[in-house]
């Protein structure tokens, strides 16, 4: 990335880059070699230089306690997406199976980016955005969360599959009113921050694939092609079904402008300039491994076995092949600066949620909630589509429990044979100075109220 000089940041791809590849010796004696080798190079303390490619680092350490290789890599996100991220698998395992020849043409990432660039004009970009965000003067930031330039040290994660009767019913809901399934689940995380932020009105970011108008060739480019974009959803004076199609709609609308420039967007808000416009994401994905040439195959099964399994990591070991021998996939960790990010992963056949969150809040929490928005709006759509999308809720049964009855238990024994008099002499006594009664601006102490 060059920027010094320049009217305008420029990312550069160069003709040859060379991949740094670090050989790592470790002592069997610290503990397990995997896991030395990714304490040392932890994505949280690792700091990319930005004007030196690529933006990807390797590091090797030989495990000889196990007979084999670790292999380390970091990534940084402005290079490269999910779709990348499958592909670069596909030429690994062409490569270790000597099968390159296989592999397709590479895609050049210019041709994408100047597809990109002769896509619709910064006034139409201005006029879509200024129309949906002008009169947003404040930013949606449930928990009061409000710093975006962090570096996800401090975020936990949470994983929670969505029940699988209840997935089968957002689909036929979704189907029945002509919408699509990230519809619902962009309604119901609406819905979630509404509550949990205090307003009607919620502004968040929603990621954006980035190749729908990239041009012939797109699904195979490497590089950095997502954005992440505003969207901003009322959640009053709308009955539920409307507010899903009205939803559905503006999404619709988003997509022709996935190329956007995020600060730019910004700008088009009443939100001053060092506030963040929002401070919550919403990741819909579909997992698949080789974008437009190799199928999702193995489908978590859609039973309560599998919905219950939420430590399974499906989307990242099923992205890789197990069919090459010598080879296993030991783990994965993906952060962004968003100090609340929820991924839905879409599996076709059910879903799963994926919480990241300031470690002050617990991330299962998260998942709960929306799980309880779905069932909530499922439920409006399914028996009462009218109904006002306002009223819907996110807390469970277990949760309205605890909040209406555990944390109301405030009972205590109480001496109901002496006098009132008595206990305030008493007090008194103890504590002459402390306030006993307030009312407007007057207090008295129970010196006084005991007078």
């Amino acid at each position: 990335f060059v920027w010094e000089g320049l009217e305008e940041p420029v990312q550069v791809v160069c003709r040859h880059a060379s991949l740094s590849v670090s050989e790592v010796s470790l002592d069997e004696a610290d503990g397990d070699i995997a896991e030395q080798l990714a304490r040392r190079y932890n994505l949280l303390n690792f700091r990319f230089d930005m004007q030196v490619p690529p933006m990807v680092r390797v590091y090797v350490a030989y495990d000889k306690a196990n007979g084999r290789w670790i292999y380390h890599q970091l990534t940084h996100h402005t290079m490269d997406d999910q779709a990348t991220v499958n592909i670069q698998e596909e030429e690994i395992e062409a490569y270790l199976l000597n099968r390159t020849d296989q592999l397709p043409a590479p895609s050049p990432f210019r041709n994408y980016v100047a597809q990109a660039r002769l896509g619709l004009s910064r006034d139409e970009h201005e006029a879509f955005f200024r129309e949906m965000l002008a009169d947003v003067d404040e930013p949606t930031a449930p928990f009061g969360f409000d710093d975006v330039l962090g570096n996800g040290s401090s975020i936990d994660e949470a994983r929670k599959f969505v029940d699988p009767v209840l997935a089968q019913r957002l689909f036929k809901a979704a189907q029945q009113i002509g919408v699509s399934t990230a519809s619902l689940f962009h309604e119901a995380f609406a819905l979630m921050l509404a509550r949990l932020s205090g307003r009607d009105d919620v502004v968040f970011g929603t990621v954006l694939l980035g190749r729908m108008l990239g041009g012939d060739g797109a699904g195979r480019v490497l590089g950095p092609c997502i954005n992440t974009l505003p969207v901003r959803i009322p959640m009053g004076d709308v009955s539920a079904r409307d507010g899903v199609r009205r939803t559905h709609a503006q999404l619709a609308k988003l997509l022709r402008h996935e190329h956007a420039p995020l600060g730019f967007v910004q700008r088009c808000s009443a939100v001053g300039a060092n506030v963040p416009l929002f401070n919550s994401i919403l990741n819909y994905r579909r997992p698949s491994r080789g974008v437009g040439t190799a199928s999702f195959d193995r489908q978590p099964d859609a039973s309560r076995e599998s919905a219950e399994n939420a430590d399974r990591d499906v989307t990242i070991t099923e992205w890789f092949s197990e069919d090459i021998p010598g080879r296993e996939f030991i783990g994965f960790l993906e952060r962004t600066n968003y100090p609340m990010t929820l991924s839905v992963d879409d599996f076709g056949q059910g879903f799963r949620l994926v919480a990241q969150v300031q470690s002050s809040i617990d991330p299962e929490r998260i998942c709960d909630y929306m799980h309880t928005a779905l069932e909530e709006l499922t439920s409006a759509l399914e028996n009462a589509p009218e109904s006002d999308l306002g009223e819907l809720g996110i807390l469970s049964a277990v949760e309205r429990h605890r909040l209406l009855v555990d944390w109301n238990a405030t009972q205590t024994p109480y001496p109901d044979q002496i006098c009132v008099n008595t206990l305030v002499e008493r007090q008194a006594e103890n504590t002459p100075a402390r306030v006993a009664v307030r009312f407007a601006d007057q207090t008295l102490s129970y010196s006084e109220l005991d007078g």
